[in-house]
């Protein structure tokens, strides 16, 4: 018999729907009926494409023994972590705190009043590598509760005491103010000092792509000419886009590497990955044309349309790392649909083209990964096998062939944060590239979190599946990111009604996230009271909310001349100050945004008939400057773009021909008719 979960729309918790645990969503109900039957809660947290979350759900959650102690001794509640990062955020603030580490699934056990005593991630059906089994983590918590009751509450009492002591009004500077250029070179050393120079990349196993910080670094280099800058960006672009973290076949990059080498990746792909990485590699592109990250970038960029896509025109949130393994045993397998033994090269591709295959791709008899099966890679001895055509040749048959496995599952529920990072992504890579078929997907996406994410009081709800929106409310990254995306939208467009969307959800980032000294807080004033109201302005796999949307109120302030956006982003970034010398891997999108805020950033304003090729010329030359943080706005003379994008005011044409005005605090240099010109004005 289905439990509670049956009616939710995640698919995380749509998964355990049939466990004979009786979950409950998070709910004030659940705690009124623990407090009614006097029981603990067990808060379990996770995500759909998260490996060991399937693991210990199919260990304990589906056991009907475990089930029996939980639904007689706890009230369970299972929450999605993509849909409630509010959530996660507070207790796993707790875990990590109390345990040093945290990771999902997140296991927690609360009172009825919400207040933690007892943390942990997966558990084991046993007891193995010194963890205690799940079973004997319940039956000690029973006791505990039931025997040690005033101890328990002063545990809880205390934690919750320790987290509301937490503040970081003592982190940020009496002046809020962007960093300076020598700060900014201080958080260039610290990162010199971290980086990888032989496998690219930051610190050592497991690895994740740096996407932030590569955008600081690029953004640096930009400004200063700083070769160091540069080289760490190629040196990793390139390392993970030949390692076997990026899909060699179907293009995409997985969420990371276990090893320090980019060799094995967990295989569950994010679109907000790869949303990061395919600006990051465009930008590299854009930077110094090369071939690698232009190749990268379309190949994931075609990745999320092609797998990430739903029907509505918005993007679904990832796919599993697990598949069927195609034994026909039912058994799942991490990375079962990625990888190739030497005899399925030979059975898809023949003796000959396996034989070069293997060499191409890194496929060996011993295999990188398990039980002899190798994750394709392009390594060194690739460039020497470079036969363009016979490479895409055994690219689209190998392609075929692996289509035809189980595949793994897709979390097609559509985070609004997440979607305004890909609108971005893919409005740039289609401009730079000549793909109007990308900036049509961005500009669809965009379409649809307006007419399902966005209420009348132009409120955002963070997620949506199958065109209706679920009942979370957005977070400062939805607005933020949102906001950004529709920003670089109408820079690639021209269509000035992304400007003023973008102005309705940072007027409620004013509003309901920003305190009076300039901090912000990662959920609204009017949301849901939780234990502590979670505030971090680190990165974790996106940008933070708070220098995302440091971010976005700089870009805004540059296209319309507002000083109350351009002042709520100084001083937005003043944690970039206290912060970025001592943890840069940790804010680099606030690195990426002061390197912007010191560059200007550089307002430009093209002006001509729409259908113009000479416009058109100027516009691309506009986004192809590699200034940092430069936004651009097209408009026809004497159409209403003005009234839509304030830069577009008072620009004429020059001698009757279209001409492009950079600007800096809306104070402009003389306008040029020449595209080259215009390029030259905008590097750095």
């Amino acid at each position: 018999m289905p439990n509670r979960l049956a009616h939710e729309t995640s698919p995380y918790l749509l998964q355990h729907a049939d466990n004979p645990v009786d979950w409950w969503p998070w709910s004030a109900d659940a705690f009124e009926e623990a407090r009614r039957r006097g029981v603990p809660v067990l808060l379990s947290v996770g995500y759909s494409s998260c490996h060991w979350c399937h693991v210990m759900a199919h260990e304990s959650f589906e056991d009907p023994a475990t089930a029996a102690l939980l639904n007689d001794h706890f009230v369970a509640v299972k929450v999605d972590r993509e849909e409630r990062p509010d959530v996660d955020a507070v207790y796993m603030e707790a875990v990590q705190a109390a345990t040093g580490q945290g990771g999902w699934p997140m296991t927690v056990f609360l009172t009825p009043d919400a207040e933690p005593f007892y943390f942990g991630t997966y558990f084991p059906p046993a007891p193995r590598h010194g963890m205690p089994s799940f079973g004997q983590v319940l039956e000690g918590v029973r006791s505990a509760w039931a025997d040690r009751r005033d101890e328990v509450d002063e545990v809880a009492g205390r934690i919750v005491a320790d987290l509301a002591g937490r503040s970081l009004a003592e982190s940020l500077p009496a002046e809020r103010r962007p960093p300076r250029p020598e700060e900014l070179h201080t958080a260039l050393m610290a990162l010199t000092r971290e980086f990888d120079a032989v496998h690219g990349g930051f610190g050592g196993a497991p690895k994740f792509p740096p996407p932030m910080v590569l955008e600081f670094l690029l953004r640096h280099h930009a400004r200063t000419g700083s070769a160091a800058a540069l080289e760490m960006v190629q040196a990793t672009c390139t390392a993970m886009a030949r390692g076997g973290i990026y899909d060699q076949l179907g293009g995409g990059f997985a969420r990371y590497a276990v090893d320090a080498t980019w060799t094995v990746p967990h295989f569950e792909k994010m679109l907000y990955d790869n949303a990061l990485l395919c600006r990051t590699y465009a930008h590299l592109w854009r930077a110094t044309g090369s071939d690698l990250a232009r190749r990268t970038a379309l190949e994931t960029a075609d990745f999320m349309v092609r797998e990430l896509r739903t029907d509505q025109g918005g993007f679904a949130s990832a796919l599993d790392a697990d598949s069927d393994d195609g034994t026909g045993s039912g058994r799942h397998a991490e990375g079962a649909y990625y990888v190739w033994t030497p005899d399925q090269l030979r059975s898809v591709l023949g003796e000959k083209d396996a034989e070069f295959a293997a060499a191409h791709f890194g496929v060996t008899e011993e295999g990188t990964f398990e039980e002899g099966a190798s994750v394709l890679q392009l390594p060194d001895v690739a460039d020497g096998l470079a036969d363009a055509e016979r490479v895409v040749s055994v690219k689209e048959r190998l392609l075929a062939a692996r289509a035809e496995r189980p595949r793994p599952g897709r979390d097609d529920k559509v985070v609004a944060s997440w979607n305004g990072l890909a609108i971005a992504a893919l409005a740039e890579t289609g401009a730079y590239f000549d793909r109007p078929d990308l900036i049509q997907a961005a500009t669809d996406a965009a379409d649809l979190l307006v007419r399902v994410h966005m209420d009348w009081q132009a409120r955002l709800h963070r997620t949506s599946r199958d065109g209706t929106a679920g009942a979370n409310s957005g977070v400062l990254e939805d607005y933020a990111d949102v906001a950004e995306g529709f920003l670089t939208l109408a820079s690639v467009t021209g269509e000035g009604v992304w400007v003023e969307f973008a102005g309705f959800f940072l007027d409620t980032v004013l509003v309901q996230f920003t305190t009076p000294d300039g901090a912000l807080y990662d959920t609204a004033a009017d949301a849901e009271t939780l234990i502590r109201r979670p505030q971090d302005p680190t990165d974790n796999a996106t940008p933070s909310g708070w220098t995302a949307a440091a971010g976005a109120l700089l870009s805004y302030a540059a296209l319309t001349g507002s000083a109350l956006h351009r002042d709520a982003a100084d001083r937005a970034l003043g944690i970039v100050t206290a912060l970025g010398g001592r943890a840069p891997r940790f804010i680099g999108w606030g690195l990426a945004v002061a390197e912007a805020a010191l560059a200007g950033p550089r307002e430009v304003a093209v002006v001509g008939p729409r259908d113009d090729l000479a416009t058109a010329a100027l516009h691309r030359a506009a986004l192809l400057g590699t200034a940092p943080g430069t936004v651009v706005a097209l408009g026809a003379p004497g159409s209403d773009d003005a009234g839509e994008v304030p830069l577009l005011m008072d620009r004429p044409l020059v001698d009757g021909r279209p001409a492009a005005y950079v600007c800096h605090h809306f104070t402009c240099e003389r306008p040029t008719t020449d595209p080259e010109e215009l390029e030259e004005r905008l590097r750095g």
